[in-house]
């Protein structure tokens, strides 16, 4: 049985439903499903348990013995949250004291990182490990700030000998989209956003470029479609002396234009893309740039092509958003 935390979410309801769909074993949730559409994302799901977060520790002390493995992805993701206490709180000590549960049992530890832990990406985009390396980077926000605060205290423990599980992944995503991110509201993907753009007046809204080197809607990231992240953190459970902290991206950087186009081309609706200025409370840090170094992974033995940009979205809008449909993952 495997304990996914956040498995209400996006990313973590997704690797529940391909849990199931492969037959790999039980498996038990930890969310809350609160009074949003979440429940949508665990309609097609059949987990052991549904835990309150709360509550976790103690479901661990008398059903531990059953869990052979742990997909840590509930987080307190808002970029916007500025509640560093409860961040600290939940982002680093929560995830500190089950790694701990998971080397006393010796059972694997997969958990998410972020590549918002890059910040600007003045230091780059190298999933290092090594302290000096995660101790220059500047984290925009303080989300991004606790994801790399638990990335050093791993490495820390490392340098101090301590008992760590036999397997210890850290998965830096990237921009993820894909089916049951709904509930995220301002939240999702901006694939998610433009879709409902176009659909709603015909036409999409990007961010004006402010930087002299990127025209209006030449922002760069490295979109990467959720299924390839389902498929790298099983690929993990199947190879459990990988070990380390990876980028999950697809290595290759897109423009937020090319995103747009590759919508109104899954829409197959004539292309009409209006550029606003970016909001000044979001200006000064806004990232003009993001691609996976995806070179470590690849060396560690991952060789499944990532998906393209246009075929991610093509899949996303016409087997999904456009059929109201966001549930069951099909291939």
């Amino acid at each position: 049985m495997y304990l996914i935390t956040g498995g209400a979410g996006f990313i973590g309801s997704c690797l529940a439903q391909e849990i199931q769909d492969r037959g790999l074993d039980d498996y038990v949730l930890v969310d809350w499903i609160e009074e949003t559409t979440k429940w949508q994302n665990v309609q097609t799901l059949s987990p052991w348990a549904i835990v309150s977060p709360p509550q976790i520790m103690d479901f661990l002390e008398h059903d531990g013995e059953k869990i052979k493995g742990i997909f840590h992805l509930g987080a307190i993701s808002a970029t916007t949250e500025t509640d560093g206490d409860l961040i600290y709180e939940t982002n680093v000590i929560l995830t500190r004291v089950l790694m701990e549960w998971a080397a006393e049992r010796e059972v694997p530890f997969i958990y998410a990182s972020s590549a918002a832990t890059y910040g600007g990406g003045e230091n780059g985009f190298e999933d290092r490990e090594d302290l000096e390396y995660l101790q220059k980077l500047l984290p925009l926000n303080a989300y991004g700030w606790s994801k790399n605060l638990f990335d050093i205290n791993l490495q820390q423990m490392k340098a101090r000998g301590m008992t760590l599980p036999p397997q210890v992944a850290g998965l830096k995503f990237f921009n993820v989209y894909g089916p049951r991110e709904g509930h995220k509201g301002g939240q999702s993907s901006v694939p998610f956003h433009i879709f409902n753009q176009v659909k709603a007046t015909g036409g999409a809204k990007l961010f004006k470029s402010h930087h002299p080197d990127y025209k209006d809607g030449g922002q760069l990231r490295d979109f990467v479609y959720v299924k390839d992240c389902v498929d790298v953190m099983l690929w993990l459970l199947e190879n459990p002396s990988v070990s380390g902290l990876f980028n999950v991206g697809t290595g290759t950087a897109r423009t937020f234009k090319d995103l747009a186009k590759a919508t109104f081309a899954a829409l197959e609706k004539p292309e009409k893309i209006e550029y606003i200025p970016t909001p000044e409370q979001i200006r000064e840090k806004y990232q003009y740039y993001t691609c996976a170094n995806m070179e470590k992974l690849r060396q560690a033995g991952y060789d499944k092509p990532f998906t393209s940009l246009e075929k991610g979205i093509q899949d996303y809008v016409q087997s999904y958003l456009a059929q109201g449909r966001f549930l069951k993952l099909e291939n």
